[in-house]
């Protein structure tokens, strides 16, 4: 099946960007070099072409984020296309998959449609869809995925719920080998989970605060892997978060099953110390933030390849809901425009990530598994690139947002990178 990545027209990039550092790992690419747009593709005469100082930035390959919250259809007041694939951009992705939790969910053939026609007019990069698993996100009834694969889904998951009933978790991986596209899966045991709003532990009792067991999650990823190895399936998993899961992951991986996962910028950097501050805008989120072992378990996983790349999560909430006492606030926050300068400050400027790993893991490996377009900076590649000033410190705040929300588990910190200049499907998609 055919995944359709959507872009609305506009004028091909012409542009060169003299003397920045040129880093693309994927094609061994790291120098002080120009680098051409003409025509929108890489490489070619710079004759005539808009200059731009490359001195001081960094050029990398666009970023790839597949679990991205756009609100479209029914919230479009925290977030629709337009905005969230502006703020995408302005956080140099190229590429994002919108998730299904909407109002009506992504779950027909009639709900992808619309969506496919609006983003074919609003989307400022490439922007494709994972449907639905189940009609509704119940956990019952599956969709139709043979004919939601045929409109171009990139996948299906019920994210934001999990597919809590095994027997319909084996159905939908039957029916996955009808199109193959991978099952994209929150994972939590809602009994396990309960009422829980933050990381069940020592600071959740101290504030009074019913916890989430980080087994929750481990017991229905390591569920899902066994179903997946039965049926000869391909899975992906949301958020990772606990040290047990990634423990599952890997083991499932050495019994060689199909299956990848992904983790947050802000579980990669945050842990519930963050909680004493009571503030649901910038924490509370699902999965919630965890230990410093699990944070410390989730960083050497992705090093080591276990966790196969970075996503989001972007969830953006309108400022009244955030302003709710922390149970009853919703869970979480927003990312596009932070993922790369969170990461790149607290990560690789404290020498905990190689610069290397933290552009693979945002740009090829999140497009390998979903079976993308790769960006590259190879000559004769459709430009799909990001300008970061790797100098340039910001203060993050709703000044900034491009999104409509500002839920950001950054806001307030001040973080070094930003992003200058991003080009996708070879149109410039945003000017810092």
């Amino acid at each position: 099946m055919e995944i359709r990545l959507i872009q609305r027209a506009g004028e091909r990039a012409n542009l060169v960007i003299r003397g920045a550092r040129v880093f693309d790992p994927d094609v061994g690419i790291d120098e002080i070099r120009d680098v051409v747009v003409k025509d929108g593709q890489i490489g070619g005469d710079d004759a005539g072409l808009e200059e731009i100082d490359g001195a001081g930035l960094l050029v990398t390959p666009g970023f790839v984020d597949p679990h991205v919250h756009l609100r479209t259809p029914g919230r479009e007041d925290t977030e629709d296309i337009a905005t969230g694939t502006r703020a995408a951009a302005a956080g140099g992705f190229v590429t994002i998959l919108a998730m299904p939790n909407t109002t009506p969910s992504t779950d027909s053939p009639a709900v992808l449609g619309a969506l496919i026609d609006k983003a074919e007019q609003e989307a400022e990069i490439g922007l494709g869809f994972l449907p639905a698993i189940t009609v509704g996100q119940d956990g019952e009834e599956l969709t139709e995925q043979g004919e939601l694969a045929g409109l171009g889904a990139a996948g299906f998951s019920d994210d934001g719920w999990p597919v809590a009933n095994a027997a319909v978790m084996r159905r939908a991986l039957q029916y996955q080998k009808m199109t193959g596209l991978p099952l994209v899966l929150h994972e939590e045991d809602p009994d396990l989970s309960g009422n829980g709003c933050v990381h069940e532990g020592a600071v959740a009792t101290r504030l009074g605060l019913p916890g989430i067991p980080s087994i929750s999650e481990s017991v229905a990823v390591a569920r899902d892997a066994l179903l997946a190895e039965y049926e000869g399936g391909r899975i992906h998993i949301c958020h990772l978060s606990a040290h047990e899961t990634v423990t599952e992951v890997r083991r499932a991986k050495e019994r060689g099953i199909a299956i990848t996962a992904e983790v947050t910028p802000h579980h990669l950097l945050l842990t519930d110390v963050e909680l004493e501050n009571l503030d649901p805008a910038r924490h509370k989120m699902n999965p919630p933030l965890r230990s410093e072992a699990d944070r410390e378990a989730l960083l050497a996983a992705l090093i080591d390849g276990t966790i196969d790349c970075i996503a989001t999560d972007h969830a953006p909430h309108a400022a009244n809901e955030k302003e709710e006492p922390f149970e009853m606030a919703p869970f979480g926050v927003t990312g596009l425009e932070t993922a790369f300068a969170a990461c790149f400050t607290g990560l690789v400027e404290t020498g905990q990530l190689p610069l290397e790993v933290l552009v693979r893991r945002l740009s090829s490996d999140p497009a390998r598994i979903f079976d993308l377009p790769i960006p590259s900076l190879a000559d004769g590649s459709e430009a799909n690139l990001a300008v970061m000033d790797i100098g340039a410190d910001w203060l993050v705040g709703p000044d900034d947002f491009q999104s409509k929300s500002t839920n950001s588990a950054f806001a307030g910190e001040t973080l070094r990178g930003r992003v200058r200049l991003t080009v996708a499907g070879g149109q410039v998609a945003w000017r810092g």
